[in-house]
């Protein structure tokens, strides 16, 4: 069984800043690519980065030159710092991650989401 768990989210003022993380933990034998999504009330979940085992990353076009995703592979976590925030912003953020378990089993795991709200 493989399980992201995140922490970070809040509240902010608009034009700050915010970094959430994602741990991924259990019978990992490798991670491929890591992501992040958000979901606002009522809308459906969008992609917002993704970035490979290799460091390679992507983003949507509403978050480029803002947010950065980054990795630590060695401690299987995901980032996303949050700069330039913005009231439509606001939302639930997900991340994501493609696991090949040690089972050998290839396994799409989600986060528990955690709440962002940008105040104007």
């Amino acid at each position: 069984q493989v399980q992201l768990v995140q922490s970070g989210g809040g509240l902010v003022q608009a034009g700050g800043s915010l970094r959430l993380s994602c741990a991924a933990s259990g019978s990992i034998f490798s991670i491929n690519d890591m992501g992040w999504y958000h979901q606002a009330p009522g809308k459906q979940r969008d992609f917002l980065a993704v970035i490979t085992s290799g460091g390679s990353t992507n983003y949507a076009d509403s978050v480029k030159g803002r947010f950065i995703i980054s990795r630590d592979n060695a401690k299987n976590t995901v980032y996303l710092q949050m700069n330039s925030l913005k009231p439509e912003d606001t939302a639930v953020y997900y991340c994501n991650a493609d696991v090949l378990a040690t089972s050998r089993s290839r396994q799409n795991v989600w986060g528990q989401g955690t709440q962002v709200t940008v105040s104007s």
